[in-house]
């Protein structure tokens, strides 16, 4: 038998497809019982399975244009990949976006920019643009905080992304000088790589628990003092991709030193309480707030998408009565998102960023308290354009997720909420997971962070500015209808508060300085 197969191959090899063949009929006929287009159409039924499974992949290399792939398309990845890479950004021969489409923004540059050759650097980094206002001083906080990047890494923890990851993210932040946020899942070793940490503690108290599950101050203040690089406390009250709902882990990702971490089962999904436990009113939130920051010494903020705009304005009147709470607000756009969501709360619940920011933000102003807030922004503002319209609105600061993914190698496979992520970020499969050299991908990291500056600091200086909080809603303008552009300042209704610097654009080309 072996010198026949040996003297016919083509026989044996032609042999052994027809029994895999078989066994595939058998198996599609007889056995399964979950797919009738398999049972029906047995083997070139797997074919439609094998399609729609690499479908993501297909239509973003050979079917979709530039601009049609979503969330982000390939002009936009293609931005992130090369920045993060160190590699030529520019495009060529002109825009392929459409200009006169209802909402493009239009930034409006200055007849005469701030010269480059004036700016002043205090860093041994050029891109370096640090936060204008510091966390904590306001309700003075034992331990304020001033960020030292006005872009940041988002919150996404680890179990929804990988250990290589989160340390690439990290060691990325360290170099680039931002702050890394942890996201609700804890602070593990993979966050303590060097970079500055926004500890966030969600609804499920992950890291922040007691032998019982309950939430308990004194681990948390154990945590704070443990660990010098945690600088600040984010309470998550909502986020962007599935607000009102509590985070979900899905239990292929639950491994054991994940289930360790979070003192949790192994395997099972984690699904995160919709609603906290120490709290149910605004005034027990500021309760809770000032507790934290009593007992840590660290600035207290909280992050939140937007719905309803009551609890917002009961929580500025209150803050405002009191002379208490949140030390910074977080402002995230139902556009954002990176892990696991149910598909109605990802697509229709919760306002997306510049509706809710404006919306929250002109509260806090009409209450006279939005200048004691730092105010950050995160949903899809990872591209200098975006950004500079979010500091426009009134932001200090932004966090970016998906495209800090990117920096790192993610391709958009939409993958994140099976564990089967092929670049090994949102995974926890160790095979997938060694292809993401830590190394390496942490110089991308760090790389696109500082290119993302630059890029800021571009814009800011042709609109005759040094800094880019130094932006209005006067200097950018969205197409409002045909032939029609509308100021942002007018769009909004208000315009976001002065930062400190002197004005710089169109008349006064000298260098900005701090006002006394």
């Amino acid at each position: 038998m072996f010198t026949f197969l040996t003297n016919h191959w083509g026989l044996a090899g032609i042999g052994a497809i027809a029994g895999l063949v078989m066994l595939v009929f058998v198996y599609d006929v007889f056995i399964q019982k979950k797919h009738a287009i398999k049972h029906n159409f047995p083997i070139v039924g797997n074919i439609r399975y094998w399609l729609e499974m690499i479908g993501p992949e297909m239509r973003q290399y050979w079917v979709a244009n530039d601009k049609e792939e979503m969330p982000f398309n390939r002009d936009e990845r293609s931005w992130i990949y090369a920045s993060s890479k160190g590699q030529n950004n520019n495009f060529g021969f002109g825009t392929t976006e459409q200009l006169y489409s209802i909402g493009y923004p239009i930034i409006k540059h200055a007849a005469f920019p701030f010269p480059e050759h004036k700016a002043e650097y205090a860093h041994k980094d050029k891109t370096y643009i640090p936060c204008l206002k510091t966390m904590g001083t306001v309700h003075q906080r034992r331990r304020p905080y001033q960020p030292q990047s006005v872009v940041n890494i988002s919150a996404m923890s680890f179990g929804s992304l990988s250990a290589n990851a989160v340390e690439a993210m990290n060691l990325g932040a360290q170099a680039a000088g931002c702050f890394h946020n942890t996201g609700e899942g804890g602070v593990s070793e993979y966050h303590c790589r060097g970079a500055d940490l926004m500890w966030q503690i969600g609804t499920g108290y992950f890291g922040a628990r007691n032998g019982d599950g309950r939430f308990s101050m004194d681990v948390v203040a154990q945590r704070v003092e443990e660990n010098k690089h945690i600088r600040c406390i984010e309470i998550k009250l909502s986020q962007g991709a599935k607000p009102g709902k509590g985070g979900i882990l899905p239990g292929v990702k639950v491994t054991a030193e994940i289930a360790a971490t979070r003192d949790i089962p192994i395997g099972l999904d984690c699904i995160s309480p919709n609603a906290h436990s120490e709290f149910d009113t605004v005034d027990e939130l500021i309760d809770w707030i000032e507790r934290l920051a009593e007992r840590t010494g660290l600035p207290v903020g909280i992050k939140s998408a937007v719905g309803a705009s009551g609890f917002w304005r009961k929580l500025a009147t209150r803050m405002r009565q009191r002379g208490e709470g949140a030390d910074f607000i977080t402002i995230d756009g139902g556009e954002g998102g990176t892990g696991a969501a149910p598909l109605a709360f990802a697509d229709h619940v919760s306002l997306p960023f510049k509706i809710g920011f404006a919306r929250v933000y002109q509260i806090f102003q009409d209450e006279g308290i939005s200048r004691d807030v730092v105010w950050i922004g995160s949903g899809k503002l990872g591209f200098p354009d975006r950004a500079v319209v979010a500091f426009a609105m009134g932001c200090d600061v932004i966090q970016i997720a998906r495209e800090s993914m990117m920096a790192i190698g993610c391709i958009q496979a939409l993958k994140c909420h099976t564990g089967h992520c092929p670049a090994g970020i949102a995974t926890q499969n160790r095979w997938l997971q060694a292809g993401l050299n830590v190394d390496d991908k942490s110089k991308r990291m760090a790389r696109f962070i500082q290119s993302f500056r630059k890029e800021l600091l571009s814009l800011s200086y042709a609109c005759g500015y040094q800094h880019p909080c130094q932006f209005t809603g006067r200097e950018i303008e969205f197409s409002t209808g045909v032939n029609q552009f509308s100021r942002l300042h007018d769009v909004l209704g208000y315009t976001r508060d002065d930062t400190g610097l002197k004005e710089t654009r169109a008349t006064d080309t000298s260098e900005p300085e701090l006002v006394n």
